[in-house]
């Protein structure tokens, strides 16, 4: 976790930057320093390094939980909800579980924007619930989610509604995606306090393309940004109860030369299911269906190594040869 300013009381713009100024940067930095040293080197208060210390200690750690209690929470909070395709759905054990976060990695061309699209119409459309796309790469376009509209229903009145129910917003850089996310945070609540209908599917295409630019030696801040989106992703979808989506682009392994998501082993804890996605070559029928594979490489509950086939232009399953 970053520091900045009002993530705590006390923790004021100049302290901040006479942190920065002086290798502070992050909550763990802060906490595991000696703060008589600190308080010497960035001439700040040491009372005051010592409260917001406490405020963030009590803010950010963990805390143990009853495993029942845990349990209990679980079953009256977790949905499933259906992507629109009855293999995608299986391959996912069900769906896509409120709470956690899943996964779609893949070249480009891969089909990893489709699927979103697809599964943000069914979720509109289908399951009257609201969407919050967020687009990194430019790839969402209004017209083809409102084709999958006009595939779902046929008058304009459920194709206006549900088009209302996606909300989309486009970031270019890590930055102004950690703001989306914060801002999503407080409008979630003040949803809950006016009994409006809540966001229930999270939507991050991509991931990747604002976080890997920043990863390396010459970014020494980079990972903690990745550090940052990670756990702001988790914990909105367990605290909000949502699920989140979220794509990556996979890079090829030096020593094997095998392909392997991007963002390192660092992210890997992040996403509860982890769906590989393949582009095929072959098409089918007269309009030459595009097609696709894909694989199940990182799941808690279900069998890694499971594949289907998708058809990714109607997100119909599709069965047997064309």
């Amino acid at each position: 976790m970053i520091l900045r300013v009002g993530l705590c009381l006390g923790l004021t713009a100049e302290m901040v930057q006479q942190l920065k100024n002086n290798g502070v940067k992050t909550v763990v930095d802060l906490v595991s320093s000696d703060l008589e040293v600190i308080a010497r080197k960035c001439s700040l208060s040491y009372k005051a390094l010592v409260a917001v210390r406490r405020v963030l200690l009590a803010q950010f750690s963990s805390f143990p939980v009853n495993g029942a209690n845990l349990y209990e929470d679980l079953k009256s909070s977790t949905a499933i909800l259906s992507t629109g395709n009855k293999s995608f759905d299986t391959l996912l054990d069900g769906g896509l579980y409120t709470g956690e976060v899943m996964e779609l990695t893949g070249a480009p061309g891969s089909g990893k924007t489709q699927v979103c699209l697809h599964i943000a119409a069914n979720v509109s459309e289908s399951l009257k619930q609201h969407v919050l796309y967020i687009d990194s790469t430019a790839g969402f376009t209004a017209t083809r989610l409102m084709q999958l509209f006009q595939r779902r229903t046929e008058t304009e009145e459920g194709q206006m509604e549900a088009l209302q129910r996606v909300q989309v917003v486009r970031v270019f850089d890590a930055y102004k995606l950690l703001d989306v996310l914060h801002e999503f945070r407080s409008t979630v609540a003040q949803e809950v306090i006016s009994a409006s209908a809540p966001v229930k599917i999270l939507v991050v295409d991509s991931v990747s393309s604002v976080i890997y630019p920043l990863l390396g030696s010459r970014q020494p801040d980079g990972m903690a940004l990745l550090m940052h989106v990670a756990r702001e992703l988790k914990t909105l979808a367990k605290e909000l109860g949502v699920a989140v989506v979220v794509t990556n682009h996979v890079t090829r392994d030096a020593s094997s030369g095998q392909t392997k998501p991007a963002l390192g082993r660092s992210w890997s804890f992040v996403p509860s299911t982890r769906v590989l996605l393949e582009n095929s070559k072959e098409s089918c029928g007269k309009t030459g269906t595009r097609r696709g594979t894909a694989s199940l490489t990182n799941a808690l509950g279900q069998p890694v190594g499971i594949q289907i086939e998708l058809d990714l232009e109607n997100w119909e399953p599709m069965e047997g040869a064309c």
